[in-house]
Formats: C-alpha cells, sequence, structure tokens
C-alpha cells in the first residue's frame, strides 16, 4: 500500500469529516487522556491495520497504538483489535473516519475469504475488478489481498482490455488487437473479453494474451477453455455466485474476477470503545 497516497487520503476524508473541528469533543474535552479500544462485533477477516497506524499518524498527537491484529487475521465476536491511548478529542474525532474505513475492507476481506474457501482444492484464482468505490480502489483492492484474493487491473493505464464495446467499434476482435500490437510495449498484456464460442477462437488467432469468458455459463466455459492454448490466460467474469464458484472452479480457467467483491461486500461490525464508559485523565497511569 502507498502510504503516502494513504496520508492524503486520510487528510482529505478529516477534513470532509471535521470541518472547522469537532464541536461536541472540543467542547467537553480540553487536555484529558484516554484509552479505548477497537473491539470485533461479529466474525471475519480484517483489514487495514496501516488505516488504524495512518490514521493517528495523520494527526500528529501524542497516541500510543498497540495493534493486536494484523491483515488478514481472523476475528471472531469479542476480539479487541487495537488499543489506543491519547487525548481523549484526538481519539473521539478521529473515530468514524477510521472506524468507516476498516470495516469497509474487512467486509470486502471477509467476502473475499468466502469466495477463496469456495474454490476448495482448485488452484484457479479469485480476482477482483475496477468496480469500486471512488477514492476507496487502493483500500478495497487491498482489502482483497488480505482475504486471499487478487488484484486485476488498478487503471485503465495497467493493461489493456479489450471489452465488448472497443470490438464493437473497431469492428472485430482481430482489428482491435491488431491496432494495440502496433502501439504496445513488450511489457504490456493484452486480454480480450469473449462472449461466444466464435469469438475465443477469433481471439486465440488474434494472438491475445488473456481471454476472459464473460458471463458464460459453466457448460459453455468448458467448451471454450478446451479451444485456448496453455500459453494463454483464461479468466471467467459476469454474474458469478459464491454459490456456483465451486463449479466454475473445476474448470480449469486461471482466474475467477467478482465484481461484487468491492461493489456488495457488506460491512464488518467494528466498534471503538472507551475504557470503562467514560473519558478519564490517565496521562499518570499506565495500560
Amino acid at each position: 500500500m502507498n502510504k503516502l497516497l494513504l496520508r492524503e487520503m486520510l487528510l482529505r476524508f478529516y477534513q470532509e469529516d471535521l470541518g472547522f473541528g469537532d464541536l461536541t469533543s472540543e467542547w467537553i474535552f480540553s487536555k484529558e487522556q484516554t484509552k479505548a479500544i477497537f473491539l470485533a462485533k461479529s466474525e471475519g477477516i480484517f483489514a487495514g491495520e496501516e488505516v488504524i497506524r495512518e490514521g493517528y499518524n495523520v494527526l500528529q498527537e501524542d497516541i500510543h497504538l498497540t495493534l493486536l491484529k494484523r491483515d488478514g487475521d481472523v476475528l471472531k465476536h469479542g476480539d479487541v483489535i487495537a488499543e489506543v491511548t491519547g487525548p481523549a478529542v484526538a481519539i473521539l474525532s478521529s473515530e468514524r473516519v477510521i472506524l468507516n474505513l476498516i470495516q469497509r475492507m474487512s467486509g470486502i476481506a471477509t467476502l473475499t475469504a468466502r469466495a477463496v474457501e469456495s474454490l476448495g482444492e482448485s488452484e484457479t484464482r479469485i480476482c477482483d475488478t475496477r468496480k469500486t468505490t471512488p477514492g476507496l480502489r487502493m483500500l478495497e483492492k487491498h482489502a482483497v489481498t488480505c482475504g486471499g484474493g487478487y488484484n486485476h487491473r488498478f487503471r485503465l493505464d495497467d493493461g489493456v482490455m479489450i471489452k465488448d464495446n472497443h470490438i464493437a467499434q473497431c469492428g472485430s476482435i482481430t482489428n482491435a488487437v491488431g491496432k494495440i500490437r502496433e502501439k504496445a510495449g513488450h511489457m504490456i498484456k493484452v486480454e480480450v473479453e469473449a462472449e461466444s464460442l466464435e469469438d475465443v477462437k477469433e481471439a486465440v488467432q488474434a494472438g491475445a494474451d488473456v481471454i476472459m469468458f464473460d458471463n458464460s455459463t459453466v457448460e459453455e466455459a468448458i467448451e471454450w477453455q478446451k479451444e485456448v492454448p496453455p500459453s494463454i490466460i483464461t479468466e471467467v467474469s459476469g454474474g458469478i455466485t459464491i454459490e456456483k464458484l465451486n463449479l466454475y472452479g473445476k474448470i480449469g480457467v486461471d482466474f475467477i474476477s467478482i465484481g461484487a467483491l468491492t461493489h456488495s461486500a457488506t460491512s464488518l461490525d467494528i466498534s471503538l470503545d472507551i475504557q470503562h464508559g467514560e473519558v478519564n485523565d490517565v496521562r499518570n497511569r499506565s495500560f
């Protein structure tokens, strides 16, 4: 994860939430110190340790953080994820931004882990898509890896992916791949989206590096896979549910990409709880 970018993101998020200041916390407390814990209130996979760490670093306050869970760790109800001590105002004012992010990330990691587990012993890999929340792509894609998944393209400049609209505008898969090959360097892979057996055969002949079977049934994917030589990476995508993953995992494709990992994950229930239910002056106490 790019820590510089993460810091810039957190600054924007704090500005959005704080405005000119936290009226509630600042008007109730001044120099009081406190201790709080991040508490898991449901089961899942944790993601977001750097968000917690950098979330407090950005505040430039005298805050001490102890992380008890790391990215990818299993959470059970009642597990303490982290302990934090420092100025009450800083801890309370930053609560919502940090919680929103780690809840979202942990939900994605948990759903991804379910998808990976559903594949059983298959060597097929689960990966995400670009169907992410605007502004949160780096965090959401990191969360996918915490759940045992892999990342597809991060951005449009990561690689070439020729989709149905490109093909329709260009006239054919062959024309589209040919135009790309005229300009792409040797480090750039070319993926082609195929919607039929004829598309698959044309993509193979055109020299695609990766072929995606788009919205195919299990039966179609089995037939299409037979037409692709081992040198070409295959991927299945479109309308694939957790319940059907085991079937697709038996086909022999290299990847299954699932947009739902990031656009439909339910946030994990995590809370920030002040110890003993109140804010105290604990500057001279040790934890």
